[in-house]
């Protein structure tokens, strides 16, 4: 029987060709996704013999970036999207407009006139949603402080964007480009009233998710459970996300990742909510390889032959102008080097929403054809280098930290909130806690101690919290645990016990070596993602390992009363 089997094809060969390159890539000791791009490039049009769809490859690579989207939002509660939001909001709109106008600045060199540069640059400014959250995933930092800056900075990244792509149709005609074609603008609308529009929706939208959502997804969750079905459950988390994020699109004009994640985030109030997390998990992975195989059939090889020194500049832009700026905020706003770093990296990268302000400015006119092929080279280049900087952060941080006078100086010391107020009584910091991190688990766990009246010192990334701690008479100070500066003014040398709650396999190492060398008969207890992860830790750090978050929580809390003799 004839048939159109172009979606079968398309995810067949896709997946099937990135299994054999990611394998062979992994082999290189190259990430995977290098080969998931590889795949895309050969079946793309740009190269001879089997051509997938790529219109239907580019909606499979939209489900990715909604389900990934889902699964941060499982993990990312409104609290750490609010935690964040004096450092996320100002950095991220500064890092755009740094950024843009980086890109205006190229184009204008290169004889672009404003309207290219400024689709240009706008399509440089914003990092990709997939990369980020699989980078971050990857080396278990998703939870962490840096990992919600990172992930806060990129939703205030997305809302700008979906203004962007709003206020562009009606701007067009203004920048030199088509002034009104009819599929994008309403004739007649003028910009404050898009905007005010704009505004309302995405208004409107955010307040029905934060208030009904809140309520319905957790009951919507707790009702299917009940019935004992797994494949139920899996589809509601699934159609739930996917509904939302198509309502979200269809009627207020937000993009289908910014609904995923919010529904995603209101289902985090569920109970259930790690276990929709662990149902969408296979989903969420197979598609996002449909998404780095997408980005490779969108390029053309050839613009690398054509363009080499523009390729290089754009890289540049991407991966070191981004980077530099970003770190610079997030440095001047007080924050530790690692967290400069971790963000910056973070950053260099570009994708979906650069792909679609390139779409969107060629089909207005404003952008030179030659402008999208540069912008799809610099989003594959800096996506297979990426996890490359992930990689360099530790070496560049401890390189920076011996080098630059500068940065020692910029990380903090001479900042109030990195030492303990002298007014704290000496009685309470001799045998005390050592509490690393102020999340939903260090939370429960301070509770838990203040309850039982046991002494405590935070030490946590965020100045706000600290300011918020010290407001209530909690001794906290604020820094990077792995920096030994920030153990010792938590006055490790007396601590009967530390307790690291942050999710942070790769510094957690750090934190336990200095409080050992400052006071050898110490108690560690550390929270873990998984339980390879919590036998690796419990093996090389003679100490005790949790996993989970309730779970966690109130089994850190018994352990940390029992050791400290209390009921």
């Amino acid at each position: 029987m004839p048939h159109d089997a172009s979606l079968i094809s398309t995810i067949a060969v896709g997946l099937g060709l990135a299994m054999v390159l990611g394998f062979v890539a992994a082999r290189l000791k190259l990430p995977p996704l290098v080969g998931y791009l590889l795949a895309g490039i050969v079946i793309g049009p740009a190269t001879p013999g089997f051509v997938a769809d790529v219109a239907l490859a580019g909606q499979l690579a939209e489900i990715g970036v909604m389900l990934l989207m889902l699964g941060v939002g499982l993990h990312f509660s409104l609290s750490d999207l609010l935690a964040v939001r004096r450092i996320a909001i100002p950095g991220a709109v500064l890092q755009i407009t740094v950024a843009t106008l980086m890109g205006v600045g190229t184009a204008t060199w290169w004889g672009w006139n404003l309207g290219a540069g400024l689709v240009f640059g706008l399509a440089l400014s914003v990092a990709s949603t997939v990369v980020l959250l699989r980078a971050l995933e990857a080396r278990g930092v998703l939870e962490s402080v840096n990992g919600r800056i990172a992930v806060g900075w990129l939703v205030v990244e997305d809302l700008a964007m979906v203004l962007v792509l709003v206020l562009l149709p009606p701007l067009a005609g203004l920048l030199g480009g088509d002034p009104a074609p009819a599929a994008l603008a309403e004739p007649g609308r003028g910009i404050a009233v898009t905007l005010g529009l704009t505004l309302a929706k995405v208004s409107v939208f955010m307040a029905l998710m934060l208030v009904v959502g809140r309520w319905a997804f957790p009951k919507l969750l707790w009702l299917v459970a009940r019935t004992g079905s797994r494949e139920l459950f899996t589809l509601c988390v699934v159609a739930a996300a996917l509904g939302v994020a198509y309502a979200s699109a269809r009627l207020f004009d937000v993009s289908f990742a910014l609904g995923a994640f919010f529904a995603g985030m209101m289902m985090r109030e569920s109970e259930f909510s790690h276990r929709a997390a662990e149902e969408s998990l296979p989903l969420r992975d197979a598609f996002s390889v449909l998404f780095f195989v997408s980005v490779g059939m969108l390029f053309d090889p050839m613009v690398l032959v054509d363009e080499p020194l523009k390729v290089l500049v754009v890289v540049l832009i991407i991966m070191v102008g981004k980077t530099l700026a970003a770190f610079a905020l997030v440095l001047a706003f007080r924050y530790p080097l690692n967290t400069a770093l971790t963000v910056g990296v973070s950053l260099a990268q570009i994708g979906e929403f650069s792909f679609i302000l390139a779409g969107l400015g060629l089909q207005m006119k404003l952008l030179p054809a030659t402008g999208q092929s540069l912008i799809l080279a610099g989003a594959l280049i800096s996506i297979a280098l990426n996890s490359a900087l992930f990689a360099a952060i530790e070496p560049a941080q401890a390189w920076i930290r011996k080098h630059s006078p500068l940065a020692r100086r910029l990380e903090a010391r001479d900042d109030p909130l990195a030492e303990l107020p002298i007014t704290v009584d000496a009685n309470l910091l001799r045998g005390q806690v050592v509490l690393v991190g102020y999340g939903r688990v260090g939370r429960r766990i301070a509770r838990t101690l203040t309850e039982h009246r046991v002494p405590f010192v935070v030490a946590d990334e965020q100045r706000e919290v600290v300011e918020m701690l010290r407001s209530r008479n909690i001794p906290a100070v604020a820094g990077d645990a792995a920096d030994p500066a920030v153990l010792i003014q938590a006055h490790i040398a007396r601590a009967g016990m530390l307790v690291i709650a942050v999710p942070d396999a790769f510094n957690v190492r750090k934190m336990v070596e200095t409080a050992r060398l400052l006071n050898p008969s110490i108690e560690v207890i550390v929270r873990s993602h998984n339980e390879s992860e919590a036998e690796l830790l419990e093996r090389d750090l003679v100490g005790k390992v949790f996993v989970g978050e309730h779970e966690l929580a109130r089994g850190m809390s018994a352990h940390v009363l029992a050791r400290m003799a209390l009921p």
